[in-house]
C-alpha cells in the first residue's frame, strides 16, 4: 500500500502566522505606479525621463509680412544708392551751466549738534507700558468716611441749621391777582340745604286710539277712466305685422 504523503512531509502546525489564513481588504486601494514621472512611488528608483517637447510658438505663427511691401530701388545689399541728402534740423538748445551754490545758500546755524557741540539735555519721556497694565491702587484710591454731616457712624454730630426759602403766601411781594374772587366760587342749590317745594311739568299730548293708515283724497280718483257703468267707444289700431314663415297656433281640442 503506497503511502498519501509524498516524502517526508507531514501536516503540522505553522511556526508563524500565514497571510492566506486571514481576510484582507483586497484590491479596493491602487499602490503608486514604478513607471513614469507624475505620482511615481518614493521607495522606488526613478530613472532619467526624456520628451521630444513641443513645437516652438515661432514655427507656428507667421509674423512675416508676405508680398505686400514694395523695396525701393535705390536701397542696396551696400545701402542706398544716390546722391547725399541734407536735411535742416532746430538749433539744439545750450546745457544749463553747473549752478554753484553761493555763501548766502548755507544755514550754519541749523547743524545743531552735527557742526557744534552742546550741553546734555534731558526730557521726561512717557510712560512706558508696563505701567499701565499695573492695577495696583494708589493713595487716592482709597476713601475715608467724611467727619461732617449727620450722617456719621462713629462721630457725633452738632446741631445743623439751615435756611429755608422766603414763603410768597402772606408776604409782602405775594401777588393778589392769583387769588380767587367772588365769581370763582360756585353757588350751591338751595333744595340741598332747605326744603323743597313741590315741582310741575308740562306732558306731551295724548292722541285717541284709532285708524293710522293713510286715506286716499279727492285728487286720487280719475272717474273719466272708469268703464264699467257705460258703454265704450269702438278703438281701432295698426296691429301686428304677419310673417308668412310663421306656424300658425294649432290647438287640439278634443
Amino acid at each position: 500500500m503506497s503511502s498519501e504523503w509524498v516524502g517526508n512531509w507531514r501536516p503540522h502546525r505553522p511556526r508563524g502566522p500565514i497571510a492566506a489564513f486571514y481576510s484582507s481588504p483586497g484590491p479596493k486601494y491602487g499602490l503608486p505606479g514604478s513607471i513614469g514621472y507624475s505620482q511615481h512611488d518614493a521607495t522606488k528608483f526613478k530613472s532619467p525621463a526624456y520628451s521630444f517637447g513641443v513645437p516652438h510658438a515661432r514655427f507656428t505663427v507667421d509674423s512675416s509680412p508676405g508680398p505686400a511691401y514694395l523695396i525701393p530701388s535705390l536701397l542696396t545689399r551696400r545701402g542706398k544708392d544716390g546722391a547725399p541728402a541734407y536735411s535742416l534740423y532746430s538749433r539744439p538748445k545750450d546745457n544749463n551751466p553747473f549752478q554753484t551754490p553761493g555763501p548766502g545758500t548755507y544755514s550754519p546755524e541749523k547743524a545743531g549738534k552735527v557742526a557744534f557741540s552742546a550741553a546734555p539735555s534731558f526730557s521726561i519721556a512717557g510712560r512706558t507700558k508696563g505701567f499701565r497694565t499695573d492695577q495696583s491702587p494708589g493713595p487716592a484710591a482709597y476713601l475715608l468716611p467724611s467727619v461732617l454731616g449727620p450722617n456719621i457712624v462713629n462721630k457725633l454730630s452738632s446741631a445743623n441749621f439751615s435756611l429755608s426759602g422766603r414763603s410768597k403766601v402772606g408776604s409782602f411781594h405775594e401777588d393778589f391777582q392769583k387769588t380767587p374772587g367772588p365769581g370763582a366760587y360756585k353757588v350751591p342749590d338751595p333744595n340741598m340745604y332747605k326744603q323743597k317745594p313741590p315741582h310741575y311739568s308740562i306732558t306731551g299730548r295724548n292722541q285717541l286710539p284709532g285708524d293710522s293708515t293713510r286715506k286716499p283724497g279727492p285728487g286720487s280718483h280719475s272717474p273719466e277712466k272708469v268703464v264699467v257703468n257705460r258703454n265704450l267707444a269702438p278703438a281701432f289700431s295698426f296691429g301686428i305685422r304677419h310673417s308668412e314663415y310663421l306656424t300658425p297656433v294649432i290647438d287640439n281640442v278634443m
